[in-house]
């Protein structure tokens, strides 16, 4: 039996756009193809940096977009109005987890300290068999190669098992991601459970 297609992915990134103009431009190619492909874009709510700009590049897709933002953060990031369901909550735990509720998969495209703080977590939570979904690193020119690099060294030192580090799918390309996404098979939770560590 084949798996059934995945139809929501989270998208974590940042508020800000960052330097390269190349971060902006694959926002809007996730969007267009994610939106083509008939997959809901689930993301942090807002309007501003990347998060706004993969959310606008979905929705002129013709794709679908529900934003989740708390309470706090609703103005500093600028709650994006035009969503095709905006969700407000009352703090960052209910964020993630509505957001986890929402999505069968997850990417982090470049961001900051947020984004790697959202990244880990949700990554963790699959090496913990809480979760079976795939989750992958949108490496922009780059921009996680450092990050890539530091893990494969956990994993070199014996902190990382190697089934877990091969969980987190890395590519530069979106549609190649999205593919390996499709393809992905978790670990079997008992090796997960077994073999974690945190």
């Amino acid at each position: 039996m084949s798996k059934p297609a995945i139809k929501s992915i989270c998208v974590y990134c940042g508020s800000n756009s960052g330097k390269d103009p190349a971060f902006l431009t694959i926002a809007d190619r996730l969007g267009e193809v994610m939106a083509l492909r008939g997959i809901q874009l689930v993301y942090g709510g807002g309007q501003v940096g990347l998060m706004g700009r993969i959310a606008d590049a979905t929705l002129a897709a013709g794709g679908r977009v529900v934003g989740v933002i708390p309470e706090f953060l609703a103005l500093k990031e600028i709650a994006h109005m035009e969503l095709s369901e905006l969700h407000v909550v009352r703090s960052m735990h209910a964020r993630k987890a509505k957001m986890v509720r929402l999505s069968q998969a997850f990417i982090a495209m470049p961001g900051g300290i947020g984004t790697m703080e959202e990244l880990f977590e949700i990554w963790t939570w699959s090496q913990l068999g809480q979760h079976r979904h795939p989750v992958g690193l949108l490496n922009v020119n780059g921009y996680f190669d450092d990050l890539v690099a530091f893990l494969d060294r956990m994993t070199d030192q014996g902190f990382l098992a190697p089934q877990h580090r091969g969980a987190l799918i890395v590519s530069d390309r979106v549609t190649t991601l999205l593919d390996a996404f499709e393809q992905y098979e978790a670990p079997p939770a008992d090796v997960r459970i077994k073999m974690g560590q945190t």
